[in-house]
């Protein structure tokens, strides 16, 4: 039974104060059930969801992410998954712009947006907004990385050298964050560091309800070895050799994501089917720590402890929501 799009009171108002509408946003690390929770809460509330996975947003990459598959969605609604081609750019300001503009559509709908994916930054981005920053220039990038490629750790000398402050917070070889960093410095003419600051456009006119899942690490591990041996047994292989054979680069962005990297390696040659998994295994296991690190940072997140696919968690989940929205 659908629960209707609640409002704030008009009566409560101050005059020229306009109602806040509600957002209902479940992040948490792969393979923690997120999905199936949103699709739950999606078919309760009345909702439409927006995709928060930066691999989800490409056609094509469906074993690997483990893309819900229609069957699954239930007939909800879907928006930014199976979007945008392999070799497309779409960026954290570019998710920002697309998910703001269906907030407005879908609320102009009278339903409920529902944001669900492990993407931390897009969320981040959504939400909180983006310090204003110059336009990735491509000429640019591609002589910077031509730069890295020739002396390892050069782009990240060259860093400390205009933004010290912004060194010293990213990794030495996360290479895309210090290519972005140096771009920015160098079309900007100035720091970083100087251009963050000049504050971020957080998003108006929405209350936020952030629901994290988060499993037993030990149980979220187990789950998700067994999830990439089935992916594999499933196709994986068969579904990157698919997007290459349509033409795509294996040089384009989806894959250098956890599978697709150590199935590019195995056609090539360069990886046994069993070394991939056992890469595949250790890179996602790793992954997953980082996103519950990100997420355990994340501003007003609520914490349900367990997978989102357990009926006694979502059911939890689901009244939070319930509480949150008649408070709207």
């Amino acid at each position: 039974m659908h629960q209707p799009l609640h409002v704030h009171n008009p009566d409560s108002l101050r005059p020229g104060e306009v109602a806040a509408k509600p957002l209902i946003a479940i992040v948490g690390p792969t393979g923690s059930g997120k999905s199936s929770l949103a699709v739950r809460l999606a078919r309760r509330f009345d909702a439409e969801i927006i995709n928060c996975d930066s691999v989800q947003v490409f056609r094509f990459f469906n074993i690997g992410t483990a893309k819900a598959p229609e069957s699954e969605r239930q007939g909800i609604p879907h928006h930014l998954i199976d979007a945008f081609d392999p070799d497309q750019v779409f960026t954290a300001g570019d998710f920002s712009r697309a998910g703001r503009r269906l907030l407005h559509e879908i609320t102009g709908r009278g339903r409920l947006p529902l944001v669900a994916g492990g993407t931390g930054f897009y969320l981040r981005a959504l939400v909180d907004g983006l310090a204003p920053g110059p336009a990735r220039d491509e000429e640019l990038r591609a002589r910077l990385l031509a730069r890295e490629q020739r002396r390892a750790g050069s782009l990240h000398r060259l860093l400390r050298r205009f933004d010290p402050a912004t060194a010293a917070r990213i990794h030495s070889n996360d290479t895309p964050k210090i290519v972005r960093a140096v771009e920015i410095c160098l079309a900007a003419r100035k720091s970083a560091t100087e251009v963050f600051a000049a504050g971020r456009d957080a998003l108006e006119g929405f209350r936020v309800l952030k629901i994290g899942i988060f499993p037993d690490r030990d149980k979220l591990y187990a789950r998700l070895e067994a999830r990439l041996e089935v992916m594999f047994a499933q196709g994986l292989l068969e579904e990157t050799a698919s997007i290459l054979a349509r033409g795509y680069p294996e040089t384009a962005k989806p894959f250098e994501s956890i599978g697709y990297k150590q199935a590019l390696q195995v056609l090539k040659g360069e990886l046994s089917l069993k070394d991939a998994i056992f890469y595949a295994r250790r890179d996602t296991r790793r992954y997953a720590k980082r996103q519950m690190t990100w997420f355990r940072q994340e501003p007003g997140l609520e914490i349900f402890r367990g997978f989102g696919d357990d009926p006694a968690v979502a059911e939890r989940a689901e009244l939070r929501a319930a509480e949150f929205l008649s408070a709207c």
